[in-house]
């Protein structure tokens, strides 16, 4: 059996509630962070099993979560939909995330862009392309993008 570095003292259980105890984690991040500790695959899923049935853990709650934070630092919604997907958070539960947690994107993309900017507006192409690109960085699709830049400067 391969330890990172010695063998785990605490059982996986109480490894589980503990890293769940600091703040949320989707099923897998969980998973992967309890296998790096030591812990066979087998006791791994029935931790996991057994966090979920008594509703420690929940991917939907975890989604929420991640999507609050996001949106807090001004990510858009396809960021955050990449996000969880890297997560392994299933598709359903990033539709159901995003539903209890709704979000004017394009008055987010705005204000993320006055962030940035400064309310500026571009005064030629090349300045134009590099807002556009951060705000695509950011995960805000064109419309919204389109929305941000043009409505900076009627305010």
């Amino acid at each position: 059996m391969y330890y990172r570095n010695n063998p785990p003292t605490l059982s996986v259980k109480e490894a589980a509630i503990q890293l769940l105890s600091r703040r949320d984690h989707g099923q897998y991040e969980l998973a992967q962070k309890l296998s790096l500790k030591g812990y066979e695959q087998e006791e791994v899923e029935q931790a996991l099993d057994f966090c979920a049935s008594h509703n420690y853990l929940d991917d939907v709650r975890y989604a929420k979560s991640q999507v609050r934070q996001h949106v807090y630092k001004g990510h858009g919604e396809r960021r955050i939909r990449q996000e969880l997907q890297q997560k392994r958070v299933s598709e359903n539960d990033i539709e159901t995330a995003l539903a209890e947690e709704p979000q004017d994107w394009y008055e987010l993309a705005k204000q993320t862009a006055y962030k940035k900017f400064k309310g500026a507006k571009a005064q030629d192409h090349k300045e134009y392309a590099k807002q556009v690109r951060f705000l695509q960085y950011r995960g805000f699709d064109f419309d919204q993008i389109n929305y941000a830049l043009s409505a900076s400067d009627e305010d």
